[in-house]
């Protein structure tokens, strides 16, 4: 990460370096469920690996970018940029 686009943004894209962007998380993970199927063609490894996948992508692709808003929006409202 060499410079924030926006240093007023809410989201919490514009924070992250590159191999931790939405793109590369979703990448990831189908890279694990679909290597964990062609290694071992066991379907209930293959299944257990997907739920946490997307455990995995639930929060940090939707809840922690929503609350990381949610933070910054609060301390904007108790300081202020001017």
């Amino acid at each position: 990460m060499d410079e924030i686009s926006d240093p007023k943004s809410l989201n919490i894209w514009d924070y992250k370096p590159w191999w931790c962007q939405p793109w590369s998380i979703l990448l990831t993970g189908i890279i694990i469920v679909s290597g964990g199927w062609f290694i071992t063609r066991i379907l209930l490894l293959t299944v257990i690996l997907s739920v946490l996948i997307v455990v995995w992508w639930g929060y940090f692709l939707m809840i922690y970018p929503r609350l990381f808003k949610e933070y910054l929006e609060q301390e904007l409202k108790n300081f202020p940029i001017k």
